[in-house]
């Protein structure tokens, strides 16, 4: 069974490296695909990313545990709709439940007096990047959430005050769900307590695998 954590929209694949390493040491395997690469010479937009990530999981033989934060628990969500016998379980980090249209649009005005250099770390550049932000915008994420019938956690950091509330809907409207926050972080859990985010994927892994 293939194990696999997908990064947050600001961030790559290295953004998982401690957690990985964490998990490493609990004999607990886990891909990191960099979202950013499987739009390389192709249309940046969501869709297409959606339909590469689809490709990308359906490659695996068996079913598959995702964890994903932000933008990577989004695509978690629409594969596990999409492709319910592929899924045995989805960890959702810090995922919003609807798209927060008016902060996406300041968002994208702030992105557009950002250094390139910035997004060059993460492997998209700064034009694409925003073409993928305003591509976002009219996502319908609460929609058809009873499809979803794996085992499902729902996580967030106990400072993300922007997810909390979307944190508690996604495990009100996921049947089955489990909720638990992560002290000591904000938004980027992974990055903020890796540690921490790494026992609680251990523990909800160990139980489903």
């Amino acid at each position: 069974m293939k194990n696999i954590l997908i990064h947050g929209l600001g961030q790559n694949e290295n953004s998982w490296e401690k957690v990985n390493y964490e998990l490493k040491n609990k004999s607990i395997e886990a891909d990191t695909p960099n979202l950013y690469s499987m739009l390389d010479n192709i249309k940046m937009d969501y869709a297409t990313l959606f339909n590469e990530f689809s490709d990308y999981c359906n490659g695996f033989e068996g079913k598959l545990n995702l964890c994903g934060l932000s933008l990577g628990g989004i695509l978690a969500i629409d594969y596990a709709k999409k492709f319910p016998d592929k899924v045995n379980s989805i960890i959702l980090v810090g995922t919003p439940y609807e798209i927060p249209k008016f902060l996406f649009r300041v968002q994208s005005i702030i992105f557009r007096f950002m250094p390139k250099a910035t997004f060059e770390k993460i492997g998209c550049p700064k034009k694409n990047f925003i073409s993928f932000v305003k591509s976002m915008g009219n996502l319908d994420i609460a929609t058809n959430l009873d499809r979803i019938q794996c085992k499902s956690l729902i996580l967030c950091g106990v400072k993300d005050n922007q997810n909390m509330d979307s944190a508690k809907k996604l495990n009100e409207k996921i049947k089955g769900s489990l909720f638990r926050t992560v002290p000591n972080s904000s938004h980027e859990v992974n990055i903020d307590n890796p540690k921490e985010l790494s026992n609680l994927i251990y523990d909800f892994w160990n139980d489903v695998l």
